[in-house]
């Protein structure tokens, strides 16, 4: 995809934001680690941050973003309604607890973070009214499958504009792609990496060595040349600096024809493909 040239290049949705197609995700990353991570990867050019409730580290979030001098407008920041707090009255209330640690009194994308059987459609509801006040520019849903994503399609006229998931070539759900492609849902790949569990396979290692660049690299640049957004997950600031050093080069359509084979539906995550 030619057009993707720096973290800064971003994919339209359909709620008119645009989302930068490489973000830092913070999932674990203890409040010391994730201040400084969030700071790096602000002062190396990433304008996408993604946290959540349950993370448990908005506040320093905020704090990084705040320091950083950079301002609010040009950082592209994603919360997540946590299952807990799903339900109308309780998701109304949890965006403001968020954008209080947050220090900020809007989001640029709230997500629901899982599809909780009997509660997520409420909660959408209430997602509904996030955006209409303007505490989140736009809403999303996070590990939403096929069934729960036309299940909210036909109870709401307000489409998704992001669908959050693990996604890898190990976990290649080309199904989904093209549903959320169709309903032009952006999909996100989260633990784009597998968690590194992945990263040894000798596949990705021959790979990085025709193109001279490192195995996370490889899997990096896939999710961007599939037309995902990516959020890799670091608190070190030289793979901070690697994972945002992938646009300077381009996959093969050969060698991206040869991942595409690599799928074995392997989940390092949450399987919500049997929540009903």
């Amino acid at each position: 995809m030619a057009s993707i040239q720096s973290p800064n290049s971003s994919l339209p949705t359909n709620q008119s934001v645009s989302v930068p197609v490489l973000g830092l995700g913070v999932w674990k990353s203890k409040p010391k680690e994730c201040y400084s991570s969030v700071l790096s990867a602000l002062e190396l050019g990433y304008r996408h941050i993604d946290t959540a409730a349950i993370y448990g580290n908005e506040e320093d979030v905020g704090k990084a973003i705040r320091d950083s001098k950079i301002p609010r407008k040009d950082i592209f920041l994603v919360t997540k309604l946590w299952n807990a707090d799903q339900g109308y009255d309780s998701a109304l209330r949890a965006i403001d607890r968020s954008l209080e640690k947050l220090g900020t009194n809007y989001v640029d994308m709230y997500l629901i973070h899982f599809p909780v059987s009997e509660k997520r459609k409420e909660s959408w509801r209430a997602l509904e009214k996030i955006k209409e006040e303007g505490k989140a520019k736009s809403v999303g849903v996070s590990n939403f499958m096929i069934p729960h994503l036309k299940e909210l399609l036909s109870s709401s006229s307000l489409v998704p504009a992001m669908n959050q998931v693990e996604f890898h070539p190990f976990l290649n759900d080309s199904k989904l792609l093209q549903f959320c492609q169709e309903k032009g849902i952006l999909l996100e790949a989260y633990s784009p990496l597998a968690h590194g569990q992945k990263l040894q396979d000798p596949r990705i290692g021959k790979l990085a060595a025709s193109y001279g660049k490192t195995n996370a690299q490889i899997l990096i640049r896939w999710s961007l040349q599939k037309g995902l957004v990516v959020i890799p997950k670091s608190v070190k600031s030289e793979r901070i600096r690697e994972n945002a050093d992938v646009f300077d080069f381009q996959i093969s359509d050969e060698d991206m024809k040869s991942m595409e084979t690599w799928n074995e539906d392997f989940r390092t995550c949450w399987d919500p493909t049997s929540v009903v």
